[in-house]
């Protein structure tokens, strides 16, 4: 059992976290209670939250989530790193003011949209575009035309992204459920669900926001380091956090990241579980850009940097991935004709060991059917 100082192997971490993500068993529902565990669960595309809780939740079936788009219990913002995440309400209306230097900075030296929004009064188009969401949902295109109406020199693209970056929007059903389909469209998560999104203008409530958030976060992903929380959320800074919360926490040591030379100092929550690092890790299957993969700097405690460079490519996707023996062990995806069957073709990076193979076949099948719940048949190929 580690106590705070040891020097905490990469097997250590790498069961520490799927413990803490429901890897290692899944758990009980409901699945918004895992939503709000993590932290938010990466949802770029319509489909991967579906799967990363169909890997973490016993049970979980589509419809549970579908409605909780109806019901206003879950919803797509972009939060950590700028990007499209499934949150809960109480999220949605907290974590953008958080990460809200992220979205100023961005808008500063974007290559797109910057030198356009230098020429205007970014909090006018922000007040304007506040007004037309909040009268009624608006896809992109109609909001950016909308307000070229008031800015004529000004690209419709860029006005729609000055938007984005400084209002809290979330995307509206039927975008998001499974089974249907629809354009982006958004309004504020004030407007959406009837509250006021969090004002953290005065430091102190500040502090202690940022504070919860590095627990939460603790909680999810620990034990990691100061670099890790920050390529989480894609703050800077939050050395001062860790500081201040003092002996709210415990500290650990791990082998410097690949291309250092000291050891790292990690640190975590005292409560975070830390699994012998024999445990067993199930075969586990993961949607693509699954936070599990993109919550640390170091990410060797889950995917070998060779292995990491197999899923690089030029336009930044990060593909849906599976799990063997706990770390990133290939890719994998459905393809469906018409009126055939589903068809889920698994690609590791390397052969397959005949004890995995058992174990990864039936969890394909599992998800095959998940997946393509009304096709005609399925399979399961194992290139």
């Amino acid at each position: 059992m580690a106590v705070p100082g040891d020097l905490l192997s990469s097997a250590q971490l790498n069961r520490a976290l799927l413990a803490r993500q429901h890897l290692l068993e899944r758990r009980a529902g409901p699945a918004l209670d895992v939503v709000e565990h993590l932290v938010g669960q990466q949802a770029q595309n319509a489909w991967s939250p579906y799967v990363g809780l169909w890997s973490r939740v016993a049970g979980f079936r589509h419809a549970e989530l579908g409605d909780a788009f109806w019901t206003r219990t879950v919803t797509r913002i972009a939060v950590m790193r700028g990007t499209i995440h499934l949150v809960t309400p109480q999220d949605a209306l907290l974590l953008p003011a958080l990460i809200e230097p992220l979205y100023a900075r961005d808008l500063l030296v974007n290559v797109q949209h910057a030198a356009a929004l230098r020429t205007v009064d970014v909090a006018e188009v922000t007040a304007e575009a506040r007004a037309l969401v909040e009268a009624e949902p608006r896809v992109t295109t109609d909001l950016g035309r909308l307000l070229a109406e008031r800015w004529p020199a000004i690209p419709p693209s860029t006005l729609a992204y000055a938007a984005r970056g400084t209002l809290p929007l979330v995307q509206v059903p039927p975008r998001g459920v499974w089974g249907r389909s629809g354009a982006t469209t958004w309004t504020t998560a004030d407007a959406w669900f009837g509250a006021p999104s969090a004002d953290l203008a005065d430091p102190e409530e500040r502090a202690l926001a940022l504070d919860g958030l590095v627990l939460r976060y603790l909680h999810a992903f620990g034990p990691a380091s100061v670099a890790d929380v920050q390529s989480w959320s894609g703050l800077a800074g939050l050395r001062a956090v860790v500081d201040r919360l003092g002996d709210r926490l415990v500290r650990y040591r791990a082998d410097p990241a690949p291309g250092g030379v000291r050891l790292r100092e990690l640190v975590d929550v005292p409560e975070g579980p830390l699994p012998d690092p024999s445990t067993p890790a199930p075969v586990r299957f993961l949607p693509d850009y699954d936070n599990v993969l993109l919550g640390h700097a170091d990410r060797t405690r889950i995917v070998s940097d060779a292995h990491r460079r197999l899923l690089a490519s030029p336009n930044g996707v990060i593909p849906a991935t599976f799990l063997l023996d706990g770390r990133v062990a290939g890719t994998w995806a459905v393809t469906r004709e018409r009126s055939g069957p589903a068809i889920l073709v698994v690609r590791p990076f390397a052969p397959v060991a005949a004890r995995d193979r058992g174990p990864l076949e039936a969890e394909a099948q599992e998800l095959v059917r998940f997946m393509a719940d009304d096709a005609a048949g399925h399979r399961v190929v194992v290139e």
